[in-house]
């Protein structure tokens, strides 16, 4: 995926932190503020410049990025005009609460290439550097919305507490309603940034607001889902066969961190290891996804399942991007499920749906471990215990 492209973390993780010299004392009177595009404002990062274009002055990025200086936002309303090229494909948008290492953030674009499809625009928690997309999808995070071409359009971003609302050509309604943002940033820079396909912004204008309650809407935790994990560190993928499981003298020496699941069940394990950005062959050439993959990370998770007699349950699991499954030191599974490997346009979203394995429990304490391995999107699992049907 673009969106995991080194080229794009230096545009955007690589900026100077400012403080917030521009920001306005937040009152519920406080006025916008409207920046001009051009260098004295703005840090331009990648391929980023400013322009003249159709009589306005606006900022062209096309893998580039503009920054605000010296501006940090909790609460805020942004407004800005955009002209999105005929490009092949786009990923357009805005960056807000970026964090002071630059690592974390909120993240919500469009994509221009798939204009009125369920996935034209998406937001997505970036964490320890990863983007989540594969992860975080469905209502709140994903929807259809139709995006113009060569034309000026108007975007709108409401930012309040842990809730966001995208607007898109229409003001009164929201295209996207982001109900619990996910990476827990509550103050940071914010940036427009496009990855690809060139795209025009101009008229940009931003309104801090009073700090809204921060309240979380969590989903509910389905019945049957296995909350209680830990993590071992992360692993050269290479270095390791998937296959085989760990002896006990590794599960024994390993230092393993534990951690619980967020609802609906998932374990994102980009908050707790860094995302790995390696150059994914088969995205761009079907016939070489079975090469190894340089970069790839691997992380064990490991669990312990109750049985009060032997028996047979089934594991619904979802995963990104590849996992095996051990029971009892017995390899069970095993699953690919990484974007371009499936098919050409298999995008990987994790779903608990996404697979069933079924698991022989013998009466007593069974340990379940993982190996969830990463190439980009997003890095987690969820697993949930069903019955067998009758």
């Amino acid at each position: 995926m673009l969106a995991n492209s080194p080229c794009f973390r230096r545009l955007v993780f690589s900026i100077p932190f400012g403080i917030s010299a521009l920001a306005s004392p937040k009152t519920e009177e406080t006025r916008a503020l409207s920046v001009p595009a051009d260098t004295s404002h703005w840090d331009l990062v990648g391929q980023a410049s400013v322009v003249e274009y159709q009589g306005r002055a606006c900022f062209l990025l096309d893998g580039g990025a503009a920054v605000l200086k010296d501006f940090e936002m909790r609460d805020a309303v942004i407004d800005v005009d955009v002209l999105v090229t005929a490009a092949p494909r786009g990923f357009v948008g805005f960056q807000f609460r970026i964090a002071e290492d630059g690592a974390n953030a909120e993240e919500v674009y469009l994509r221009p290439h798939e204009s009125g499809l369920p996935d034209a625009m998406q937001y997505t928690p970036v964490l320890r550097t990863g983007r989540n997309w594969q992860i975080y999808n469905g209502p709140g995070f994903t929807g259809a919305v139709v995006i113009p071409r060569d034309t000026w359009f108007h975007m709108r971003l409401e930012v309040a507490g842990a809730q966001a609302k995208l607007y898109v050509k229409d003001m009164q309604n929201p295209a996207l309603v982001m109900n619990d943002l996910k990476s827990g940033i509550q103050k940071g820079q914010m940036a427009l940034y496009d990855l690809t396909g060139a795209t025009y912004f101009s008229n940009f204008e931003i309104r801090p607001t009073p700090d809204a309650p921060w309240i979380r809407h969590f989903p509910p935790m389905p019945p049957g889902t296995l909350t209680r994990w830990s993590l071992s560190p992360s692993y050269d993928a290479l270095t390791r066969n998937p296959e085989h499981a760990l002896q006990q003298s590794e599960i024994d020496t390993t230092v393993w961190q534990d951690v619980e699941a967020e609802p609906p069940g998932f374990v994102v394990i980009y908050r707790y290891r860094d995302a790995p950005h390696p150059r994914v062959s088969f995205q761009g050439d079907f016939s070489r996804r079975l090469e190894p993959q340089p970069g790839m990370r691997i992380v064990y998770a490991r669990t312990a399942i109750a049985a009060d007699r032997d028996q047979v349950k089934r594991l619904m699991i979802g995963y990104s991007d590849d996992v095996s499954v051990f029971l009892n030191g017995k390899i069970l599974y095993r699953g690919r499920s990484a974007q371009g490997f499936r098919d050409p346009r298999f995008l990987g979203i994790m779903n608990p749906e996404n697979d069933a394995v079924y698991l022989p429990l013998k009466k007593g304490n069974n340990e379940l471990i993982l190996a969830v391995s990463e190439l980009g999107g997003g890095w987690g699992f969820v697993c949930r215990l069903t019955d067998l049907e009758d």
